[in-house]
């Protein structure tokens, strides 16, 4: 059984017809990517999934259809979402941050369980402990970012352009830590602009294209496709 699932999702901002009847699928363990330019509905997906954005057709979460849920229920079924420009609380501490990830979580044994299994990932937070997110590199801030997510220990993680405005040593460091979590046992679906970077990372992938899904496949054969080469890669 898929652990997510989208039967023909049609998204909406106001008037504006943004996805035209996605179908994708997400099974457990694997890292699946959603590639496209700007503008294609990357993170529109994504906010179809979380109960963001307006939408109609199906969402399938571990055999139950979540499309009509509020985006609070989703969160707490085990989805965790990494929003586009990280989102962290800028003048909130690493500290607090991690602990508003946490927020449903009443057992303080288990937060301070989940604040030290994120720094086994990210190292570099434990020095910034009590900084204030704001004052960190953007690299740091990503890195706070899907830590924070960890915290609600989910199924399943939504990235959204984890590599966006980072130094390439940078967007290196992202990417290996979410091959970690992978080989960890963490299920990712990724949008990503790089689409060299996701796919290199990714099991499979789906390519975007003004609001539809215009090609899939195995990520090794997407990045050999001549059509994602000279449109993507070049």
């Amino acid at each position: 059984m898929s652990m997510l699932e989208l039967k023909k999702v049609h998204a909406y901002y106001g008037a504006i017809h943004a996805l035209h009847g996605i179908t994708l699928t997400v099974n457990p363990g694997e890292i699946v990517t959603l590639i496209g330019s700007n503008g294609a509905g990357k993170s529109t997906t994504l906010k179809a999934i979380c109960g963001q954005a307006k939408m109609t057709g199906e969402v399938w979460f571990a055999g139950k259809e979540i499309s009509s849920w509020q985006p609070h229920r989703i969160a707490g079924s085990g989805i965790a979402h990494v929003p586009e420009g990280r989102k962290i609380f800028p003048k909130l501490t690493v500290k607090e941050n991690l602990e508003m990830g946490a927020f449903s979580v009443k057992d303080k044994k288990l937060i301070k369980t989940r604040i030290e299994q994120a720094f086994a990932y990210f190292p570099r937070l434990k020095e910034r402990y009590h900084q204030a997110g704001g004052t960190m590199s953007g690299g740091e801030q990503q890195m706070l970012a899907i830590a924070r997510a960890l915290m609600m220990n989910p199924e399943i993680l939504l990235l959204d352009e984890p590599s966006m405005g980072l130094a390439p040593v940078l967007v290196d460091q992202i990417f290996d830590i979410i091959h970690e979590l992978n080989e960890d046992g963490m299920t990712i679906l990724l949008v990503e602009q790089n689409a060299y970077q996701a796919l290199q990372v990714a099991h499979r992938g789906y390519v975007i294209q003004t609001g539809e899904i215009i090609l899939q496949d195995d990520a090794a054969r997407l990045l050999a496709n001549d059509q994602i080469q000279e449109a993507y890669l070049a």
